[in-house]
């Protein structure tokens, strides 16, 4: 299994050319007396087909953590490559095209467009990342168990339903990297469980890097690896040792 490091974690192995590779990341949000230094020199690698969770309280730096992953903000220091790429290297535009190219996002509720069948969830994104015409969504949502549900619209679909659309559509681009916010606080336990094993087997079957942010700690030994972040630091979780 692979070891993640951190200033206060072990060292690690994956090379910047696999999944996510963070260097010495730091980030002050705010300003005057209300600065709060959200990643303190954070160091994470997650390998391609791995399944990293990430734990802790709320304010730790969990979602600014992964704002920094996802190319969405730039550390005030420090590092990230996605794939190999150094996002800091890029400028605005490429940066957006980068992105949408190869990271996916799923939100706390699927993030569905309410108009939208899921077929059509799917081919938006395709569409929009300038895919080929002939994209079919099918094999995707089918991969998710979501297929027999392709001409639903989100209101016609239960949370679970919701989050396996949107674990599908993350992946129309063929994302190496998965960013994951909270995807069982609306789902009760079982199909917290079914979402998470979900994720756990697509990153897995298509190699991506996925991290997850999440409270849900019966979720977690679905995951390859847990981590945990307290004061924006970052370290190797006792649910890990838990779980040898």
């Amino acid at each position: 299994m692979t070891q993640t490091t951190s200033q206060n974690a072990a060292p690690g192995t994956a090379s910047p050319a696999a999944g996510l590779s963070i260097r010495n990341a730091r980030l002050e949000l705010g300003d005057g007396d209300s600065k709060v230094l959200a990643l303190d020199n954070v160091n994470l690698d997650v390998a391609s087909g791995e399944f990293v969770a990430i734990v802790g309280p709320s304010g730790s730096g969990k979602s600014s953590l992964l704002a920094v992953a996802g190319a969405l903000s730039s550390p005030d220091s420090g590092t990230v490559h996605v794939h190999g790429q150094d996002i800091g290297a890029l400028r605005q535009g490429r940066r957006a095209a980068f992105r949408m190219a190869n990271i996916g996002f799923v939100f706390q509720s699927g993030n569905l467009i309410p108009a939208l069948s899921a077929a059509d969830q799917l081919r938006l994104v395709n569409k929009l990342a300038g895919g080929p015409r002939s994209f079919d969504p099918m094999p995707l949502l089918e991969s998710v168990g979501m297929g027999h549900r392709a001409k639903n619209r989100p209101g016609q679909l239960s949370g679970g339903e919701r989050q396996r659309v949107g674990i599908a559509r993350a992946l129309v681009t063929g994302a190496r990297l998965l960013l994951v916010d909270e995807p069982t606080a609306a789902l009760d336990r079982a199909r917290s469980r079914d979402v998470v094993a979900l994720l756990a087997a697509q990153s897995h079957e298509f190699g991506v890097a996925t991290v997850m942010v999440t409270h849900d700690h019966d979720v977690l030994s679905h995951c390859d690896r847990v981590l945990e972040m307290v004061d924006g630091m970052l370290s190797a979780s006792s649910e890990t040792a838990q779980r040898g």
